[in-house]
């Protein structure tokens, strides 16, 4: 009995630091994460961001917060997989950040270099400190629901799609005087339970 309260109590905390940490790596990583005035420079360089951002990083936390969603909503087997799917996309949104650590200073002053003519110190924004830490707190939530998740609570199958659910015929009741005289004109007993 301990067991499934156990699963109720770490339900809720998991799933809901997840989200979190999904969500706001999936928003900081849409954000620039190369400072593109470098700390005072042309004004006019703000707007300008070719180098700065880092798509995979984005793509990979939207991955992890639509896992997590279809992990909140589903049961059985399909959880169980999605919770991995959840781990392996917060694996790979750290090595994501920790790709763009090594690679986007160079390719940010590369594009600068190329566009403006001259080079500029870029350092990295705010964003992507927020990406890098919500990476790694990524990874705490999405270890346990692999861990947890058979002993989570799951929804009820009234919540199914109605096509989804198993087809249960009507009782079809007494029979109708019009199904006798019907059975009658086909040359059916319609007095013999037997007869389907």
């Amino acid at each position: 009995m301990a067991e499934p309260r156990a699963g109720r109590r770490t339900f809720g905390p998991v799933v809901l630091s997840g989200l979190v940490t999904a969500a706001l790596a999936a928003v900081a990583s849409a954000k620039p994460w190369i400072d593109s005035t470098g700390g005072g420079g042309d004004a006019s360089l703000t707007a300008l961001d070719t180098g700065t951002r880092f798509p995979l990083a984005s793509a990979v936390s939207l991955v992890l917060l639509a896992s997590w969603g279809v992990l909140l909503v589903t049961r059985g087997g399909v959880r169980r997989a999605f919770a991995i799917v959840a781990a392996l996309a917060a694996v790979a949104l750290l090595a994501a950040v920790i790709d763009a650590y090594v690679t986007l200073p160079d390719h940010a002053a590369n594009s600068y270099e190329q566009l403006l003519g001259r080079s500029q110190s870029q350092g990295f924004t705010g964003w992507f400190w927020t990406a890098a830490v919500c990476s790694v707190l990524a990874l705490v939530p999405a270890a346990l629901a692999v861990r947890l998740v058979p002993d989570w609570p799951e929804m009820g199958s009234r919540y199914d799609a109605p096509g989804a659910r198993e087809k249960v015929e009507p009782d079809p009741g007494p029979p109708r005087e019009q199904d006798l005289w019907a059975a009658l004109d086909e040359g059916r007993d319609p007095t013999d339970t037997n007869t389907p």
